[in-house]
């Protein structure tokens, strides 16, 4: 299994629009994120997690050819805003993208994208099939995903289990119950926004202690601020088997 990190930053990405802070004037490419999505692959599937703002940039900067399936964790804009842009692999491909997201994020993307559900929509739009997923697990080409139930301040959102690896996006809390379907992962990847206590999202302390509670072999941090600090210095202060994921990023499991 192949993991690309797409995006590892929040939701101004970085740099942000007009900000003077060192981060945002780093040179470092990895101080540069776009909004946070990653690409899944195996010998029989290719799936992507959230198809933000920067979707069309990721896909061409990590030359993407052709998809599967999309992942919706939740109906935030910074993971939906890039749908439109599957009309490229709709052409390649010859077929409709399938999509997978619980109901009110289907009711999202209806919302958003009236034109793509119309009844009679008109030429050149995204054309998808929409799968209704709950908290049970699913295949997708023979691919088994276990959902994984987290909670972004009040809003319930979705994360993903693929066999040893674990994505969690947007959270800052996990039920116990919810833990369980972690436990014996090798591979974490954890929101981390920044220093300080966010209403939110895991700070860099509560992220590292769940790591440490959940005992990966290996876990990095995404879904990055501005505010966390540059990555140079950042590293530094991390536990030897934890890393900032970086855009561009990919790993073989």
């Amino acid at each position: 299994m192949k993991i690309t990190f797409l995006g590892t930053g929040t939701s101004q990405g970085i740099p942000i629009i007009g900000c003077e802070c060192k981060v945002c004037q780093s040179t470092n490419q990895h101080d540069k994120r776009l909004r946070t999505s990653i690409l899944v692959e195996n010998e029989n599937c290719k799936i992507v997690v959230d198809t933000g703002p920067d979707f069309r940039e990721q896909m061409l900067k990590a030359k993407v050819k052709s998809i599967d399936a999309i992942l919706y964790t939740h109906e935030h804009r910074d993971h939906i805003a890039g749908l439109d842009d599957i009309r490229a692999f709709n052409y390649l491909q010859n077929k409709p993208i399938d999509i997978y997201a619980e109901k009110n994020v289907i009711e999202a993307l209806k919302l958003v994208y009236y034109y793509i559900f119309e009844p009679n929509p008109y030429p050149g739009v995204p054309k998808v099939i929409t799968h209704q997923i709950d908290l049970e697990p699913f295949s997708i080409n023979g691919f088994k995903i276990i959902p994984i139930r987290v909670m972004h301040y009040k809003l319930p959102i979705m994360c993903y289990r693929f066999n040893e690896f674990t994505y969690i996006t947007d959270a800052n809390y996990i039920s116990e119950e919810e833990k369980e379907k972690i436990i014996g992962t090798k591979y974490l990847v954890v929101n981390a926004l920044r220093k300080q206590k966010h209403i939110s999202h895991f700070n860099l302390t509560e992220a590292l202690q769940l790591i440490k509670e959940l005992a990966p072999r290996k876990a990095w941090l995404i879904h990055i601020s501005h505010q966390m600090g540059l990555a140079e210095e950042i590293k530094k202060e991390l536990p030897e088997n934890v890393s900032l994921a970086y855009d561009g990023l990919t790993i073989e499991i």
